[in-house]
């Protein structure tokens, strides 16, 4: 589909949505960003993929990278409430195949830094960590941590500083907490983080194609109407 024809689609899929709900998905367009990325590496409990997801749909954070080396990604829909269906998801789960490698090597050909996110408090403060480009921040499977061929590949690492006896958050909650101090970061700077001009053009397709009921009959319809 070139330009024309997508702007053409938008057009007239966008007569079927009401104004309120169409005004609604250009002020989320406005706030989305691929400035930053969230990986994970082999996350087994569902209820945290579904909640880090959850996380980067309310903080804006357009793409999630999930590595199933070990571990299948799996969703809980009572905690995902919906939110899935707003990001971009990419997994990399074939069997024998170098899963973490194809993620890492996918992120740099981006231009992303490549960040793990840590406990070892020698490593920079998140709050202190400063956001000069785009980053991917890594976050490793429950109780271990990242494994060690990502930490060898790694640009910087953060930690979030901790107070009391625990060692650490819940990976969830961690994601969480680095994501506002992120966001907050873009927010206040003056990086350009937001979309460009065509990935808000197929972003706004793919969700006026979710929030429309037989949205592939009408598109279908307009085809039809233009061969």
């Amino acid at each position: 589909m070139n330009r024309d024809e997508k702007r053409n689609l938008i057009n007239y899929l966008g007569e079927f949505i009401s104004d309120n709900k169409k005004s609604l998905i250009e002020e989320k367009l406005g706030k989305r960003t691929r400035y930053i990325t969230v990986v994970l590496e082999d996350i087994y409990n569902p209820h945290n993929t579904s909640a880090v997801i959850r996380s980067c749909e309310c903080f804006g954070i357009q793409d999630l990278h999930v590595v199933e080396q070990r571990n299948a990604c799996q969703l809980n829909p009572g905690v995902t409430r919906g939110s899935s269906k707003w990001i971009s998801l990419y997994r990399y789960n074939k069997e024998q195949d170098d899963n973490t490698g194809k993620c890492i090597r996918k992120l740099k050909n981006r231009g992303y830094r490549l960040v793990a996110a840590t406990p070892d408090d020698s490593s920079i403060p998140v709050n202190e960590y400063k956001l000069e480009s785009p980053v991917a921040l890594f976050f490793g499977t429950e109780m271990i941590g990242l494994s060690d061929k990502l930490l060898n590949q790694m640009d910087e690492a953060i930690h979030i500083p901790m107070h009391g006896f625990t060692g650490s958050f819940n990976i969830s909650v961690s994601v969480a907490l680095c994501l506002y101090e992120f966001t907050n970061k873009l927010a206040a700077s003056d990086l350009n983080w937001g979309l460009d001009e065509a990935q808000t053009a197929e972003l706004r397709l793919a969700w006026y194609k979710k929030v429309i009921k037989k949205s592939a009959l009408l598109e279908k319809d307009f085809f039809d109407m233009h061969k």
